[in-house]
């Protein structure tokens, strides 16, 4: 069951990011999740997991990077048993706002099962006002439907998280805390920590629980560099962004190969079938264009 959870929220959270054509990194910290709910909303499992850059948000200019974002999800199970997983991811951002991730899932439940690997690449563009997925083993990029509203949708998705973060830390249901600047591998960073006390009987539980939110966020690179989600109830995920480059990526990143072949990517398909499921089929497919 644990499998199964993180892969779907994997996969979620990437598609969601992707679909969006506002998808960059958020400029303010997202809530702790709602009591009871162990995951709590897609919008901050999905920094947590590693998509911060595909967050919906405001496009950033002008800060170009790549790095290499490690997703750890660790839990202690009742008999001392132990199962620690890693999730290695290549991000990239030019200095027009594009995002690149590489993310490789090895022996990750029904996604890429044991003894396989299977590769997931999402590209957003908002210059080109396009996003793709890109099936490495077939060759195939999908280019995904941009939603209703585009970047001033992402921008309410923020705002309305926001303000229920104000309300919750008004009437003290969310403690917050400013943890000062700090550097992490190599960036200066803002700490902020949310913390959450669900009270004994709430959800059924003898005693309080306590969930803590840990952010690190880079005023300079206008994203979140560390985040550290400790829950009681599902074990600590740890997301650091590392091996941190300020240099302009190569154009050709954010680009659909010249070998791959495009297809037009719906909503309903990924619904249907997932992100893992089988590839589309090379009759749907029209060749890339030439330059892409």
């Amino acid at each position: 069951m644990k499998t199964k959870r993180i892969v779907l929220l994997l996969a979620a959270s990437c598609l969601l990011g992707v679909f969006s054509v506002a998808a960059q990194e958020p400029d303010v910290a997202p809530p702790p999740p709602p009591e009871g709910m162990p995951g709590g909303p897609i919008g901050p499992r999905m920094e947590i997991l590693g998509f911060g850059e595909l967050h919906p948000g405001k496009v950033v200019t002008g800060a170009p990077y790549s790095a290499v974002a490690v997703t750890e999800d660790k839990q202690t199970l009742a008999d001392g048993n132990v199962i620690d997983r890693k999730i290695q991811s290549n991000v990239y951002r030019d200095s027009q706002g594009r995002t690149r991730r590489e993310t490789t899932f090895t022996g990750v439940g029904a996604f890429a099962p044991a003894g396989q690997t299977r590769s997931l690449v999402t590209i957003h563009d908002p210059v080109a006002s396009a996003a793709y997925l890109l099936h490495t083993d077939t060759k195939v990029a999908e280019q995904l439907p941009i939603p209703t509203g585009g970047p001033r949708n992402g921008a309410n998705v923020q705002t309305r998280m926001e303000t229920r973060l104000q309300q919750e830390i008004a009437d003290g249901t969310v403690k917050k805390e400013d943890l000062g600047m700090q550097t992490i591998n190599g960036i200066t960073a803002q700490g902020t920590r949310y913390t959450r006390v669900i009270p004994a009987g709430q959800i059924g539980n003898a005693n309080p629980i306590t969930v803590v939110n840990e952010q690190w966020y880079s005023p300079d690179l206008q994203l979140m560099v560390k985040i550290v989600r400790s829950d009681p109830r599902v074990g600590q995920v740890t997301y650091t962004l590392t091996n941190i480059q300020r240099t302009e990526p190569a154009a050709s990143l954010f680009t659909v190969p010249s070998d791959y072949t495009v297809k037009q990517g719906t909503l309903r398909g990924h619904a249907r079938r997932g992100p893992g499921g089988p590839p589309p089929s090379s009759a749907d497919a029209t060749p890339a264009p030439p330059g892409d």
